[in-house]
């Protein structure tokens, strides 16, 4: 007689719900994520406010954990980052008509700068919102600005840009006269690497696979997004904690350190994401050691198999349109589905 046996396989953020919230509490509980990031420009991109004219946002910082002279990093700002993932999570709740309407005067849909939030929605209830006339939800995404692995110097160019007539020429066709639109702006190269970590406060494991769709389906950044801006953002790593861990800039000083050619000179451009991973991996174990907090990371393999459960439940349209539904549900003020 022959034995089937049927193996019912537990979702990796099931294997640590103790590290994550049951339900919504607008209370704090002290239980944080921190997804590990490596934001790798994949076209050429722009990291400034947007229009022509002005310069790439960078910082003077030191280049790693010991004395010596600042360099310049170009900056990508925390809000030019948060605002293309929630733009991406609100067109998949707009397609599934998640996105509800205000309660006050104007009862509209809920839109992004608009101070007409509907205060109910998914994205009201992570990214945040404040109603003037009554309401508000902080942000449980918590992000810091994200600094390039390398100097300024060496992942920037400057492009020569135009504005040509309908002859195909800089000249007016009618009054001859030249035109005025020329000039250069300086981009950031493709192969350009940013370390970032955004830190997830008391959610849901539905709350962690809706952020993370985000984080991993958002593929442009900074100015002229239309057409430059191209990043493939790579997961590396998830942590849990009892409180925020290392910064940024702190990761992104012993990520470099790790990848010096054994003296004080700026390692290669461009670098394999192999090489930086390894390397931002190492020096975020280091870090943890200093957190007032036990941090646990999720094993290779436990990250592997929940990049690969966010495929499948992204490609698979019912169980999204459940996952979704089922969110939108555990929210006060909305009906039970």
């Amino acid at each position: 007689m022959t034995t089937t046996t049927t193996t019912t396989t537990t979702s990796v953020l099931d294997q640590y719900a103790e590290k994550l919230a049951g339900r919504y509490d607008p209370y704090p509980h002290g239980r944080y994520m921190t997804l590990l990031l490596v934001r790798q420009v994949a076209s050429e991109a722009m990291f400034r406010t947007e229009g022509s004219g002005e310069p790439l946002t960078t910082e003077f910082v030191f280049p790693g954990t010991a004395a010596s002279d600042p360099i310049q990093r170009v900056v990508i700002s925390k809000r030019k980052q948060t605002a293309v993932e929630r733009r991406v999570g609100r067109e998949l709740l707009r397609q599934h008509n998640l996105l509800h309407r205000s309660s006050g005067k104007e009862q509209r849909i809920c839109a992004l700068n608009t101070n007409n939030p509907c205060g109910r929605c998914i994205d009201c209830m992570l990214y945040g919102y404040a109603a003037g006339g009554g309401g508000a939800q902080r942000s449980r995404i918590i992000t810091d600005d994200a600094f390039s692995l390398h100097q300024a110097p060496t992942i920037v160019g400057e492009r020569q840009f135009n504005a040509l007539y309908d002859n195909s020429t800089m000249r007016d066709p009618e009054t001859n006269k030249a035109s005025t639109s020329i000039g250069t702006d300086p981009y950031v190269r493709p192969e350009a690497v940013f370390l970032d970590m955004e830190t997830l406060k008391d959610v849901t494991p539905d709350e962690v696979r809706y952020i993370l769709g985000n984080v991993l389906r958002a593929s442009r950044y900074g100015a002229i997004s239309s057409r430059i801006g191209r990043i493939h953002n790579h997961l590396i790593g998830v942590a849990f904690s009892g409180c925020e861990i290392f910064s940024n800039l702190e990761w992104v000083q012993h990520t470099y350190d790790q990848l010096r050619r054994g003296d004080a000179s700026e390692p290669d451009f461009p670098l394999h994401l192999t090489q930086i991973t390894e390397a931002a991996q190492a020096a975020a174990t280091t870090l943890s050691k200093r957190v007032y907090s036990p941090v646990t990371f999720l094993k290779a393999d436990e990250l592997a198999r929940l990049q690969q459960e966010l495929h499948d439940l992204y490609h698979d349209a019912e169980a999204l349109q459940t996952l979704l539904q089922r969110l939108d549900a555990s929210y006060p003020g909305q009906p039970a589905q």
